[in-house]
């Protein structure tokens, strides 16, 4: 039938004998209908609709970046038949003619639109033909191609969302200018261990590290660090991980982590305590770790490091030690401390935004690649935003000390978000769609810091997302494809050609540094210039 069909069409005398071959391009047989792209043609007679189509996902009023893939979607219209217009500025409309309520748009003429249209209006009509009615033409959705260039991978975690088994989960990188999505390591491949916080050095795809926890290896928890492409196991747990921008160490958490359940929020039992942490440094060249009194006080629990871009500065939250059952006060302050990397020399920890003042606890700052602005997730208590509903983004303006909710949150969790190497773009992970699934979304940031409305990571099946059973969590942007093979990952767990074990080195007291000037310190010991605890 599928064969039969496609050579009905083929075999059709065009309106247009010169055009012939431009006049069906492609035909992608879809279940039992097909689509294919037109030359431009009459539109058919319609009645026109006041409103803009249904569609998932939501592609309508967002901003989008010109290297983009195709923005795949389905109209949720019932209908027999449907015609899809894009057009822009300069060059051709894109038509596309379909039997199916999927639209799926070809790569070339796409990427043409858009590469041609960087900063003008991308329109989008859609006509639909009712069972046994007439066209139905709906109000255009338009969108907006930016100028600025989104990174052209996304790496990110996906995993079954169970509670307690390390079952079929990975970390995945994407082609954000395709829909090719390749394994960098999958758990299947080194004893269904736990994959979790891979963090680049400056979005490079050839410098990168990730933790490995529960392993068969003597019960060793390693870190897989990747230099140059050059891969090697350090025999040492590290958590939460962020890079010194000049790549010579590694900010690391090291928690005691355990799982509970509770009934506080209505849609998710689960969280995460942590009841000891503190942060520590890695240097790589000498193999060293080191725990620097002013980010490891013993009443104090350290966690997220996040290094600002010229390296003099490591932010990250804090709270005080509690026992589980107090698990509801914990609330946690964003903290910042000054390092010389020359001299190995700290400064005095500060409150950059306490928890009393943001009016929750902060968690995963990130700062921007220009180091103006902070960004946070804000959660009604704790340090484990993906298991709560209420974790908003927050961000703070370094220079004029303002702090305020994003104007792209939902009711549902947001949180492991991302900035982009220039600075323009924010992936994270929302919970919006349903509540339980975290999907990635995009997000353009404007020159005045205003973010536009989120978009979803688009699949070449605009059904994807219907039948996936698994979540995304922890994207990273990156300026490449990474080219390390899965092989040589999975060899260096198990049997690494290179192996590190760390040796431990105390940080003496003479190390910190006494800063004054305008700061004033405020009653929990902490230095605080952005306001008090």
């Amino acid at each position: 039938m599928r064969k039969h069909l496609a050579r009905q069409l083929i075999m059709k005398k065009p309106r247009f004998p010169t055009l012939f071959l431009v006049y069906i391009v492609a035909i992608v047989c879809i279940g039992a209908g097909y689509w294919r792209v037109m030359a431009a043609a009459e539109a058919p007679a319609s009645v026109q609709q006041a409103r803009v189509p249904r569609m998932f996902p939501d592609y309508n009023g967002v901003v989008i970046p010109p290297n983009i893939g195709p923005l795949n979607f389905k109209v949720e219209e019932p209908g027999v038949r449907y015609r899809v217009e894009l057009r822009s500025t300069r060059g051709d409309p894109l038509i596309i003619a379909s039997r199916s309520a999927s639209i799926r748009i070809p790569a070339k003429p796409w990427q043409a639109l858009l590469r041609t249209n960087a900063g003008e209006q991308l329109f989008c009509a859609v006509w639909v033909q009712a069972p046994r009615g007439p066209w139905s033409r709906f109000a255009p959705v338009t969108n907006f191609i930016a100028r600025e260039t989104i990174d052209s991978y996304l790496v990110y975690r996906r995993l079954k969302p169970l509670y307690n088994l390390y079952v079929n989960l990975g970390i995945y990188q994407r082609n954000l200018e395709s829909f090719d999505e390749r394994s960098l390591l999958e758990n299947g491949k080194i004893d269904h261990a736990c994959l979790n916080c891979h963090t680049f050095l400056n979005h490079q795809p050839d410098t990168f590290a990730l933790h490995i926890r529960a392993t068969n290896n003597n019960n060793l928890n390693p870190m897989l660090l990747v230099r140059s492409n050059t891969v090697a196991r350090v025999d040492k747990t590290m958590g939460y991980l962020s890079w010194h921008p000049s790549g010579r160490l590694l900010a690391f958490s090291a928690n005691k982590l355990s799982l509970f359940y509770h009934t506080i929020n209505t849609n998710e039992t689960r969280d995460v305590f942590d009841g000891r942490s503190d942060l520590g440094i890695y240097w790589i060249d000498s193999n060293r770790v080191v725990m620097p009194p002013a980010i490891a006080l013993p009443d104090r629990n350290e966690t997220w490091p996040a290094w600002s871009p010229d390296g003099r500065y490591l932010y990250y939250c804090s709270a005080p030690v509690l026992p589980r059952e107090q698990f509801f006060n914990v609330r946690y302050d964003l903290m910042r401390v000054g390092f010389d990397i020359e001299q190995d020399r700290w400064g005095e920890p500060m409150v950059v935004v306490s928890a009393q003042q943001a009016g929750g606890s902060i968690c995963q700052p990130k700062v921007s690649p220009d180091g103006r602005f902070v960004l946070f997730c804000l959660c009604r208590y704790g340090n484990f935003p993906i298991y709560q509903p209420s974790s908003d983004l927050c961000m703070m303006d370094l220079t004029t000390h303002e702090v305020r909710r994003l104007e792209i949150n939902s009711d549902q969790s947001d949180s492991w978000h991302c900035w982009s190497s220039n600075g323009r773009w924010l992936v994270f992970s929302s919970k919006r769609l349903d509540g339980l699934f975290a999907r990635p979304f995009f997000s353009y940031m404007d020159e005045q810091g205003r973010f536009h409305k989120p978009f979803l990571l688009p699949q070449e099946d605009p059904t994807y997302y219907d039948t996936c059973l698994q979540t995304f969590n922890v994207p990273e942007l990156v300026q490449g494809p990474i080219t390390v093979k899965e092989s040589e990952l999975a060899q260096a767990v198990s049997k690494p050609k290179k192996v590190f074990a760390p040796t431990a080195d105390s940080q003496p007291a003479s190390h910190q540094e006494k800063t004054g000037g305008d700061e004033e310190r405020d009653n929990s010991g902490y230095m605080s210039r952005y306001g008090n605890k």
